[in-house]
Order: structure tokens, then C-alpha cells, then sequence
């Protein structure tokens, strides 16, 4: 996505002058049900043109479509019929008409749809502008191979994802679990989905490894309506075949996957939740019943029920469930250490969310510890990442990859090494003595700062001498500052 970003951002402004008074919580699915809209009809008219060409009459037959993962769009929806009614006062209607038809063509986008563009509120010279601005051509198979409206997608929703940080990750820290586990082939599990990134990110992983993408089968759950639909859309316009349940649901009131268990589990639960549906005799809490107070151990827990015998999980968590002293949460923290579960811990510089400023790490499971059972990895990233905003971090590809590599060498038996300040391979004997506390900086130590050769007493006589130079001109100051209040009549 980065090598054509000129592009992502410049549609990206073109689209965001057109919001006008609508709240950006409401504007994204405006585009995103556009932009999906887009790439259903442009990835329609492409196999509608290839059956014409062989000239059986099946270009209007549905299950020409379905038979290669295509979505059928009916004559009502397709997007040359949107573009001509662009201008008219009715348009808003015309798509709302034709989300309904797709919806009534392909029963797994059944309910996924956003169909509110009619409602009064809603500009329709604006949406039309909108349409306008997205009927840029991309029905050629060189288009196609770029995938340009996948990216198109993604980056607005990691743009809206700057105002709303709550169902988008950060590319980067996607970037590292998903690194770290390596999701190769079997079944992906994340049971806070949000709108997708983990398992868009997981099917990048495969392609990148000369896999398929059908070596993964993707399953999810999302909690919030409208996200979910998001999700839905995210997957559908990348090719990803994901069983997200019927609907939006509650993972702790309402497991869709009773009987799942996931080879591999990436998740970015919502921290520190202290409502949620507790059932105190739940299967799931096999290590201690989590607080009502805070969910953290709850998701801990939950991911730990859904592992396969050889399953891994790479989750993120607020700071505090490293140590928490909480009774519950630390009585399961000791529980699931002793069981030879937690394999690896990351803290992760402050500033990597959009609009949640609690600093967080990275948890990694694994239940094929054989070689590893007694040892936790602990590796302190906080150091690490550039402000490219005033007020936002990102992690570069190489420092992510710093990250999994050191990992992966622990992990595999390579050449690895504890490096100060960095990364300790730590037995669970020195884990009890820090009361199982996992704060890597308890483990790893302080960074080792280079030797300058400045000899110590020098050193010591050069940086007293300076220290005396600021007292005395502390004391100069002071001295002027009580002058100055003197001469206008305030003594202290």
C-alpha cells in the first residue's frame, strides 16, 4: 500500500472536503458502503465482459458468478446505472435500492449493507460528488492485480480510525502479532474482530509465503452492529471467505464459536472493561474467575479456552495485566505462568493508538512449549518507534521485524542472546520471585550507555563545576526577581 499512498491521500482529501456537517462516525460508512459498492460492480462487469466474450449466454446467470467467489450484481445496481443518476435529487435512494437488490442476490451479504442514503440529512449534490469521485476505472486486470480498491478500503478505514480508534489496530502492531505467530495454515481466530485488519494482515502473511489463502480459515466475532458489518465488507472485498457469525454478538454473553478451537488467536480486546456478562460457573475461567470489575483476564482467559493443542495467540493488553495485584487477576496470572503458557511479553512505546493514550503491550501464548516450557521471553520495545505526528507513534518494518526475529531465534533455538535493556530470557524460577509479574522491565535491565573515555573524576569535577555555575545563576535570579517585585511594592 505504501508504494502508491500519493494516491490513497489524495482521494482521501478529495473525499473529506465532501463530509460537510456529517459527524465522521457516520460519514465512513457513507464511503465505505460507496467504495464496497465500487469494487463489487467493477469486479462484476470484469466476468460480465469474459462471458459475453465466449458467447454461451451465461452473463446474466448467477452461478456463473458465485462459481468464482464473484458477487452477482443485478441491472438495478451496477454502478454505470449509480453514475447516471449521480445528479439527480433521487440518488441517495437508487443506492439505498441497490444495496437492497445485492443483498437479495448474495445471502452472505445478507444485512451487511449500509442502506441510509436517502435519509434527509445526508447532502445528495455531495453524494453525488462522491460518486463521481470514486467512478475512477478499475476494470482492468492490471487494476485488479494492485487491488487498488482493497487499499483504497483499508486506508480509509485506518483514516477514520484516527477519530475512531476503537475498531481499528494500528498497521504496525497488526504488522508485529501477526509476525511473531506466524499464521501459516490452520484456523485464525479473533474474538474482538473490529473491521478486519488482523485477518487481512493474516492473509498477506500467507500470500508473502507463497501460500493460498484458503490454507486459512478466518473466524471472528464483534460485539458493535455496525462494525461488524464493516468487517463483513473488509473481508469480502479482499476475497477472504470468514465465518463472522450471523450477526454481532457478545463474545462473553454469546459464544459464536463454542466448539472452535484456533490454531491461531490475534486479538485487540477493549481494555479495562468493567461491565461485561460474568458467568461465575463458566468452562472458560479453568484458572480463576476474572473480576467483574475489569474484563482484561476475562479475554485472557476466553483466548486461552479456544487453543488448539498446538495453538498460539498474540494479543494486546493495557500495561496494567503484566501487574495487576488485583486478587483474581493475579491469582489466574500465576495459574496460566505455572501451566507453561505465557511464552512472550513486548511492552510497546506510548503513542501507537490514534486516540487511546494508555501505554500497552503484546501477550503471546503457545501451548507447544515443549523445548521452552520452564522459559518467558521479555522483550522492552519502548524505546523504539518515531512521532510522525505530534501526538502519534508508528513502528518502521525494520523494527518490527527487530522484534519478531528476536522472537523467532528465542523461540526456534537460533543464535539468541539476552541483550540489556532489550530482551531476557527469563526462567519461571526468577518469574516467582517477582511475584509473577511480567513487566519486561523487571527482567530485561537497563540499556548500557557507551563508555565516552572521559576519565570518572574528571568527569564528576566537570559536571560539579557546571552544577555550581547553574545554582549561582539560580541564586542571580532569584536575587533580581525579588528586586523587581520590591520596587512595586510585594515583599517575600
Amino acid at each position: 500500500m505504501a508504494a502508491n499512498l500519493e494516491f490513497e491521500n489524495k482521494l482521501w482529501e478529495m473525499a473529506d472536503k465532501l463530509r460537510g456537517n456529517i459527524e465522521s462516525s457516520e460519514y465512513k460508512h457513507v464511503v465505505l458502503g460507496l467504495i464496497f459498492l465500487k469494487y463489487i460492480s467493477d469486479s462484476f462487469e470484469e466476468k460480465y465482459e469474459e462471458l459475453v466474450q465466449e458467447g454461451a449466454g451465461f452473463e446474466e446467470d448467477r452461478d456463473a458468478y458465485l462459481a468464482e467467489n464473484i458477487f452477482f450484481v443485478p441491472p438495478t445496481a451496477r454502478w454505470d446505472l449509480i453514475k447516471k443518476n449521480a445528479k439527480q435529487s433521487t440518488i441517495g435512494q437508487v443506492i439505498d435500492d441497490a444495496m437492497i437488490a445485492i443483498e437479495r442476490e448474495n445471502k452472505t451479504l445478507k444485512g451487511v449493507l449500509p442502506k441510509n442514503y436517502a435519509r434527509p440529512e445526508l447532502d445528495k449534490t455531495k453524494l453525488g460528488e462522491l460518486i463521481d469521485l470514486f467512478s475512477f476505472n478499475l476494470g482492468n486486470k492490471e487494476a485488479k492485480a494492485q487491488d487498488v480498491l482493497g487499499r483504497v478500503y483499508e486506508y480509509f478505514l485506518g483514516k477514520f480510525g484516527s477519530s475512531e480508534g476503537e475498531f481499528y489496530t494500528p498497521p504496525s502492531i497488526v504488522k508485529l502479532l501477526v509476525g511473531m505467530i506466524e499464521p501459516y495454515k490452520g484456523r485464525v481466530y479473533d474474538p474482538c474482530c473490529g473491521s478486519g485488519g488482523m485477518f487481512v494482515q493474516s492473509q498477506r502473511f500467507v500470500e508473502e509465503h507463497q501460500g493460498r489463502k484458503d490454507d486459512i480459515h478466518i473466524f471472528g466475532q464483534e460485539y458493535t452492529a455496525t462494525t461488524w458489518r464493516l468487517c463483513k465488507m473488509n473481508l469480502a472485498i479482499r476475497g477472504i471467505d470468514g465465518n463472522l457469525g450471523d450477526r454481532d454478538a457478545d463474545t462473553f454473553a454469546n459464544d459464536l464459536h463454542k466448539n472452535l478451537r484456533a490454531d491461531y488467536i490475534l486479538a485487540n480486546p477493549p481494555f479495562n472493561v468493567s461491565d461485561y456478562a460474568l458467568i461465575p460457573d463458566d468452562a472458560r475461567w479453568r484458572y480463576g474467575i476474572p473480576p467483574k470489575s475489569n474484563a482484561n483476564y476475562a479475554w485472557i482467559s476466553h483466548i486461552i479456552s479456544k487453543l488448539s493443542p498446538k495453538g498460539v495467540a498474540g494479543f494486546v493488553m493495557a500495561n496494567g495485566s503484566m501487574s495487576t495485584t488485583t486478587i483474581a487477576e493475579a491469582e489466574i496470572r500465576a495459574n496460566i505462568i505455572e501451566a507453561g503458557l505465557v511464552d512472550c511479553i513486548v511492552t510497546m512505546p506510548p503513542n501507537l493508538f490514534y486516540n487511546v493514550t494508555i501505554p500497552v503491550c503484546l501477550w503471546f501464548l503457545s501451548k507447544q512449549k515443549e523445548n521452552r516450557k520452564d522459559k518467558i521471553l521479555f522483550i522492552d520495545a519502548r524505546k523504539m518507534g518515531t512521532m510522525v505526528t505530534r501526538k502519534h507513534r508508528e513502528l518502521s518494518d525494520d523494527e518490527v521485524k527487530q522484534i519478531y526475529d528476536t522472537y523467532h531465534n528465542w523461540r526456534d533455538g537460533k543464535e539468541y542472546e539476552d541483550v540489556q535493556g532489550f530482551c531476557k530470557s527469563a526462567s519461571l524460577a526468577e518469574v516467582r520471585e517477582h511475584e509473577h509479574i511480567l513487566t519486561p522491565g523487571r527482567y530485561v535491565g537497563i540499556e548500557e550507555e557507551e563508555d565516552d573515555g572521559e576519565p570518572f573524576d574528571e568527569k564528576m569535577t566537570r559536571l560539579t563545576g557546571e552544577l555550581a555555575e547553574m545554582f549561582a545563576k539560580s541564586h542571580q535570579l532569584e536575587e533580581e526577581i525579588r528586586q523587581r517585585l520590591g520596587a512595586i511594592g510585594y515583599e517575600f
